[in-house]
């Protein structure tokens, strides 16, 4: 049984892990039912705003990763603004349960595959969590705070693969073919 002080006192490992789990399962649809379309592309610095680059059906998607458990209390996520300049930027929020890591559920920001980012014009411009010396919250400007109503859910892979990339190849040449 895992420490439930782990997941704040490990959260990068918990990060990472949490990826390295949706790539996997994301790789492991597009090898079951998309001829193995799928490429992950990594990003050597972390500066625009996508902690990765998934690639599949002729779409490039630059995403930008988030994570919490199912009873967390998040209500929002700080978005990067060069996220809406890159092709068909979009953010995928894994919902997982803490007891065993089992990816649950997802929330995505985003929009049709091949379109941009919705407008970020609307959002509260983000804070730093911690203040300065006098207890001032500095601003982020780059980043915004998107609300959870604003995210769409997702309950499975398939149907966040499909999401993002639209209907896989193969699935569409059995369609032609009946």
């Amino acid at each position: 049984m895992v420490d439930p002080s782990q997941h704040y006192l490990q959260s990068v490992y918990r990060e990472r892990l949490l990826e390295h789990l949706l790539i996997g399962e994301l790789l492991k649809h597009s090898w079951l039912y998309d001829g193995a379309e799928l490429e992950v592309s990594t990003p050597a610095v972390d500066r625009a705003g996508h902690d990765v680059v998934l690639e599949a059906n002729g779409v490039v998607r630059h995403v930008q990763l988030k994570a919490s458990a199912l009873n967390a209390s998040t209500r929002s996520q700080a978005i990067h603004l060069d996220l809406g300049k890159k092709p068909s930027g979009c953010v995928v929020w894994t919902r997982f349960d803490p007891t065993d890591l089992r990816l649950d559920h997802f929330l995505f920001f985003g929009d049709q595959p091949g379109s941009s980012l919705p407008s970020l014009s609307d959002c509260d411009v983000a804070k730093h969590s911690k203040g300065d010396s006098t207890g001032t919250k500095k601003e982020r400007p780059n980043l915004r705070v998107v609300p959870v109503s604003r995210f769409r859910s997702i309950s499975s892979v398939a149907a966040l693969y499909e999401v993002l990339f639209g209907a896989p190849t193969s699935a569409l040449q059995n369609q032609e073919n009946e």
